[in-house]
């Protein structure tokens, strides 16, 4: 392990300790993540004794399922599903890559991220709670403002807070879990309380998932600025990956064009 992984290693370690961190996330969706970027999260991750969530390409992305079951992924989350028939799809692909006896270990999710989500979610959280496999429920804030033309600088007014509340009513109703992330900041803490007394069993920044129990501890504050810094390591490490791979040639092309010239 480099520098930046091993103050990665140590932020984990110590967000896990005394922040209520639960696991690190990755993207194949938006962030774009690539398998051997996420096999060194993954090696942070499970030396720092924590979980791995993965964010697959679509609702129906079987070689991401594949892929995150290979991976030993423990939080799965489907983006974008907007329509109980694209929940069903999800939860069809998940029945043809995980057997019944895999969801004890591994939590499913799906995005509300959208207002058509938000007016789908009766026929969503029916099809949620009648499946065995029930999957929790991650509100993303930031793409649910925007889609609802409020804007990004929105999502900790009362208006957005209350369209989680209602959520997070919903699976409380039918014991389902609920993840909120989006522009998780200190800013959104007291509207992260007022859903956690509904129901809100974690929430997450861009990488860092939070147990949501610590929402009320002294030091969740330090906790989230920590997150911060963690992304800002990985950026950079990923940075330096490259950026190494990129010039890792240079001397040979250089002697080759010479010979050629």
């Amino acid at each position: 392990m480099n520098k930046n992984e091993k103050d990665m290693l140590a932020i984990l370690r110590q967000g896990k300790e005394e922040y209520g961190y639960l696991g690190v996330k990755s993207e194949f969706e938006a962030e774009g993540t690539r398998v051997d970027e996420f096999l060194r999260v993954l090696e942070i991750t499970r030396r720092a004794d924590l979980n791995v969530g993965l964010k697959i390409g679509g609702c129906e992305a079987i070689r991401d399922l594949l892929e995150a079951k290979q991976f030993g992924v423990d939080y799965i989350i489907a983006p974008m599903v907007e329509t109980p028939y694209a929940l069903r799809k999800y939860l069809e692909a998940v029945e043809r890559t995980y057997s019944p006896e895999d969801y004890a270990d591994t939590d499913f999710l799906f995005n509300i991220e959208t207002i058509t989500a938000f007016n789908n979610l009766d026929g969503l959280i029916a099809v949620a709670a009648q499946s065995d496999i029930k999957p929790g429920v991650v509100f993303g804030r930031v793409d649910f403002s925007i889609s609802n033309d409020m804007g990004r600088g929105k999502i900790n007014t009362e208006s957005v807070q209350e369209y989680v509340r209602v959520v997070a009513q919903k699976c409380k109703d039918n014991d389902l879990d609920l993840v909120v992330g989006g522009g998780v900041s200190n800013e959104a803490l007291p509207g992260l309380q007022s859903i956690k007394a509904i129901r809100l069993d974690r929430f997450e920044t861009r990488k860092i998932i939070f147990d949501a129990s610590k929402l009320s501890d002294a030091k969740i504050e330090k906790g989230l600025l920590a997150a911060v810094h963690f992304e800002i390591l990985w950026l950079e490490n990923k940075r330096e990956y490259y950026k190494n791979i990129s010039t890792e040639d240079e001397t040979r092309i250089e002697m080759l064009k010479s010979r050629w010239t």
